[in-house]
């Protein structure tokens, strides 16, 4: 896999369209275009700057080794989510559901967690027929 597929992977991970990346690099969408079809590959400026903006690991971005997002990152990344959705002015979905997770339990948790496991297995056997 090369870094134009990451930088493509990181970007569908974040749910951004390719304008809407551009925009936070404050590149063209072209570029990204590029990128994602494997005509070009990012610039080691693009590349620190990408790092530096989603919070991304170098070391993953240039090689694929590791995490995408570092534990720093990750929880930064639940941060800045935590702040948009607090700084909804309406009540919506995002605020009730993290109102309604905030509420759970440990043993509820741990349902939780154990129907995503099984809901993952499900969907890798789906993709593995």
């Amino acid at each position: 896999m090369k870094i134009s597929d990451r930088v493509r992977e990181l970007r569908i991970a974040k749910n951004l369209t390719q304008q809407e990346f551009a925009d936070a690099l404050k590149i063209k969408r072209s570029t990204i275009s590029n990128y994602d079809i494997g005509r070009s590959e990012p610039s080691e400026s693009v590349i620190s700057l990408i790092c530096r903006t989603f919070s991304v690991s170098e070391t993953w971005l240039r090689t694929g080794e590791g995490e995408m997002f570092s534990d720093t990152a990750r929880e930064e990344q639940i941060a800045a989510f935590m702040g948009d959705v607090l700084a909804a002015e309406t009540e919506d979905f995002r605020k009730r559901f993290i109102s309604m997770l905030s509420s759970l339990s440990v043993d509820e948790w741990r349902f939780i967690e154990e129907k995503a496991k099984e809901l993952f297995a499900k969907e890798q056997e789906k993709r593995q027929d």
